[in-house]
């Protein structure tokens, strides 16, 4: 499952940094989480480190970008060869 920046975001800048496959970037008014590139971090970290380090809890999961772990290490291989 990939993961969503909702609209409580406050653009502190924090998020795109620590995402490991780039999947986050600024989006028209908010940061917005590309759901082909998020791995919620599996094959670099045990957490999703944009979740890590969010100050106002604005990351849950996509409900409609449901993957399993397994899905989500073959999409990490893919995007890190």
């Amino acid at each position: 499952m990939s993961l969503l920046i909702t609209d409580e975001c406050i653009n502190c800048d924090v998020c795109e940094p620590e995402c490991p496959n780039g999947a986050i970037s600024q989006g028209d008014e908010i940061y917005v989480i590309d759901p082909n590139l998020c791995t919620e971090c599996v094959g670099h970290y045990d957490t999703p480190q944009c979740v890590e380090v969010c100050p106002v809890d604005c990351i849950p999961l996509d409900p409609n970008n449901q993957e399993t772990h397994d899905e989500l290490m073959i999409k990490y291989h893919k995007i890190n060869g």
